[in-house]
């Protein structure tokens, strides 16, 4: 899913490069290939909720009762939260699939077609974040995904067992910088719309 995110944010930077509408061609021309793949990822993220909130009523049966007083030792706000987070992403990932994917939100921005008779991604995407809600939502989104990411990495390299004491360090800290890059790779879309940099 890291993978699948680290692509998704690399295809949207292309905006920048006016290759969008190419880009976004190009996979719906890989057609079937594009559905097989579009299925494995939804059973991927279908899996990990499952576990996730399996692992979450494990982790609150193992103490039906509630302590008298909490202490994390080392938990942060992202790892406390990330049941929470999830929840918030899945919501987010519905909405932007049937503003975005499906185009059933807003079809009157949502069914433009370029000069060459392509899908045209470039202004659907730049009159879409012309509006400040839409904008905030969408940045909100990618904070979130930055805190669900920033403990989601660390926690997995922790639970493959690839960390010691001597590397964790080193794991937070690439888990953190990850999920930046990828907050601020994101943001930087709607950002410029916003700014009037990419414009209609």
């Amino acid at each position: 899913m890291v993978l699948f995110v680290i692509a998704h944010m690399l295809g949207n930077l292309t905006i920048f490069a006016s290759f969008i509408n190419a880009y976004a061609a190009h996979l719906h021309a890989l057609h079937v290939l594009l559905w097989i793949y579009r299925v494995i990822m939804i059973a991927v993220v279908v899996f990990h909720i499952v576990i996730s909130i399996q692992l979450t009523l494990e982790n609150r049966a193992a103490k039906p009762q509630k302590y008298a007083m909490t202490k994390y030792r080392s938990a942060t706000f992202a790892g406390v939260t990330m049941i929470w987070s999830g929840l918030l992403l899945l919501a987010f990932i519905i909405y932007y699939l049937l503003h975005f994917t499906i185009r059933i939100t807003n079809p009157a921005i949502s069914n433009l077609v370029d000069a060459l008779g392509r899908h045209d991604v470039y202004r659907m995407v730049v009159l879409s974040f012309e509006r400040g809600v839409i904008t905030f939502v969408y940045a909100a989104a990618m904070i979130i995904l930055f805190l669900h990411l920033n403990h989601g990495i660390q926690s997995f390299v922790q639970t493959m067992g690839w960390n010691d004491d001597r590397t964790l360090p080193v794991v937070q800290k690439t888990g953190s910088v990850m999920s930046a890059v990828l907050l601020l790779g994101f943001v930087a879309v709607p950002f410029t719309v916003i700014a009037g940099i990419l414009t209609a």
